[in-house]
């Protein structure tokens, strides 16, 4: 199973240990404001598990982050394929997204552009994908940030209604942000 690594973040696969601090920040209601609902215990744990399984069959998908100079669990960071209900309704049929999920102890690092920016690299270098897009609820100003400082780019006709949400929903409404491989940004860079 493949770890990155960058001079401040290690991107691993999931420890047993990380489900307390990921359940944390799972049950904030600031970290989840542009999802659905928080999630309990439980559902933390489910997913966890989704995580971890696919990151264990596939060798990458959507590590652990985890600060070096602290040993310290921050979330997850990596790459996931996009949901066919999405993939079905947005031109270009995007096949891959980048994607991360920060406790807030960890915002305002920069971790998030660092992490994303090394899967991003692996995405391209690695597995030889052609795009990588990321998407979130048009209100999501911190994630579209990151998304701006990894070099994607949107395209406002490549906005989408999420199917999953409510037609009433405030988060129903999402962005697209895509960037092409040659595009892309390097592990090494400066978030």
């Amino acid at each position: 199973m493949t770890s990155l690594q960058t001079s401040r973040l290690l991107l691993r696969p999931w420890r047993p240990q990380d489900r307390e601090p990921f359940a944390r920040l799972n049950g904030d209601p600031e970290v989840m404001r542009h999802f659905p609902t928080t999630l309990d215990r439980a559902a933390s744990d489910a997913l966890a598990d989704r995580i971890a399984a696919r990151l264990d069959q596939h060798g990458w998908g959507l590590w652990a982050v985890e600060v070096v100079d602290c040993g310290r669990f921050a979330g997850f960071t990596g790459l996931n394929p996009v949901p066919p209900q999405i993939t079905e309704i947005v031109a270009g049929r995007p096949r891959m997204e980048v994607g991360w999920r920060l406790s807030r102890w960890a915002w305002g690092h920069g971790y998030a552009t660092e992490a994303a920016r090394t899967a991003l690299a692996f995405g391209f270098d690695e597995l030889q994908l052609p795009e990588i897009v990321s998407f979130t609820a048009a209100g999501n100003a911190r994630s579209r940030t990151v998304m701006e400082r990894l070099g994607l780019t949107r395209d406002p006709a490549d906005d989408f209604d999420h199917p999953a949400l409510a037609p009433d929903s405030p988060l129903r409404r999402h962005v697209l942000y895509r960037l092409a491989r040659g595009r892309g940004t390097s592990v090494g860079a400066k978030p």
